[in-house]
């Protein structure tokens, strides 16, 4: 489990095509720091297993649906990615419960900065609508984000400088995609109350 809380802002340096796979090459001081084989770091808010592991960099296999269904597959060498480790057992949840289980991209709509802080204005996929709601949390490329306003096709959310400086969507333009994770919590409301007797009415 993840809290959205970006620890660094990491590189890839090397893209291996394994045919039905990837296995992508990262660079990131903070989170390979004690890393060892089969750990998890969320990478642009997708949770990825750590290969191997040396010096400040380390491998992770991406395999076909998680290129298919997340934003890593438009990745290359040289593109920066959020980096996280999972949350430990007794430390504060800073952001909210986030899985690392991207459930749909979007794409930024448009950026407007204002003297303190930036709106950003993202796609929202028609099956993730309902997950959303203002004042609500949102994961967006793995940072735990309060939704500003919710509309039927899309969303905004407002950046301090902070954010904007220490992760991908400082650097994101129109046009670009992102990985969406919907409240964890949401989801679970909607499917218990869909199993229970009279619960719609």
């Amino acid at each position: 489990m993840f809290t959205g809380i970006v620890e660094e802002l990491g590189e890839i340096t090397a893209v291996e095509n394994l045919g039905d796979a990837s296995r992508f090459r990262l660079r990131g001081p903070v989170v390979t720091e004690g890393a060892q084989h089969g750990d998890s770091i969320a990478v642009n808010g997708v949770c990825l297993t750590v290969v191997e592991h040396e010096g400040d960099e380390f491998t992770a296999d991406v395999m076909q649906e998680t290129l298919k269904r997340s934003s890593l597959g438009a990745l290359g060498v040289g593109s920066r990615v959020n980096l996280e480790r999972p949350t430990a057992v007794g430390s504060r949840l800073g952001g909210h419960i986030v899985q690392g289980h991207v459930d749909g991209t979007g794409q930024v709509l448009s950026r407007t900065p204002s003297e303190h802080w930036e709106i950003v204005k993202v796609s929202l996929p028609a099956d993730l609508a309902r997950y959303v709601v203002e004042k609500g949390s949102i994961t967006v490329d793995g940072i735990s984000l309060t939704v500003v306003e919710a509309g039927p096709d899309h969303f905004t959310v407002s950046l301090i400088p902070t954010t904007l400086d220490l992760t991908t969507l400082g650097l994101k333009q129109p046009g670009d995609p992102v990985n969406l994770e919907v409240d964890i919590v949401a989801k679970y409301v909607e499917r218990l109350l869909a199993n229970t007797p009279g619960a719609g009415r």
